[in-house]
């Protein structure tokens, strides 16, 4: 049975931001946890070039229904310079990452209702057979490693 408890999607996410967190290191990044998550900066990031960026962490774990396994959505977020965003589906095993910038052009904005101006990305599609496939317009954001962040200018447009 599935725990729709705050407690258990909070843990959830939490324990996706050390997986990621530990990959990021296991890669050599030079990392700082803010101990306090209220600016949507779930870590720091010291580039080789010595710069800093933010990295907010999204994550969908494998319980969620069926064709929403990369399915993000009610985030609020407005542009900022030397922000990433890295997107994680654990039923898919696999991360999209963005630029604030990318994710702002990416991402539909609800212009009404209860979740007004946040906005909402699906990196998934299901096949005829019901599986979930990432979709072909955002696979140019998918990452097996973090070097988007690491060598990346956060500012400029996606290839």
């Amino acid at each position: 049975m599935e725990d729709k408890s705050f407690r258990s999607k909070a843990s959830f996410g939490k324990r996706i931001e050390h997986y990621l967190i530990g990959k990021m290191l296991k890669e050599g990044l030079d990392l700082f946890i803010p101990m306090i998550d209220d600016d949507a900066i779930d870590v720091v990031v010291k580039r080789p070039d010595g710069k800093y960026v933010e990295v907010q962490i999204k994550a969908r774990s494998k319980q969620v229904k069926q064709g929403n396994a990369a399915l993000f959505s009610a985030i609020e977020h407005e542009l900022r310079k030397n922000y990433w965003f890295v997107f994680y589906s654990e039923r898919m095993d696999m991360m999209w990452i963005m630029s604030s910038n990318e994710f702002i052009e990416e991402t539909y904005q609800n212009k009404g209702g209860k979740h007004i101006k946040q906005h909402r990305i699906r990196f998934n599609q299901n096949n005829k057979s019901g599986i979930e496939r990432p979709k072909e317009k955002f696979k140019k954001y998918l990452a097996e490693n973090f070097d988007r962040i690491k060598n990346d200018n956060p500012n400029r447009k996606a290839r």
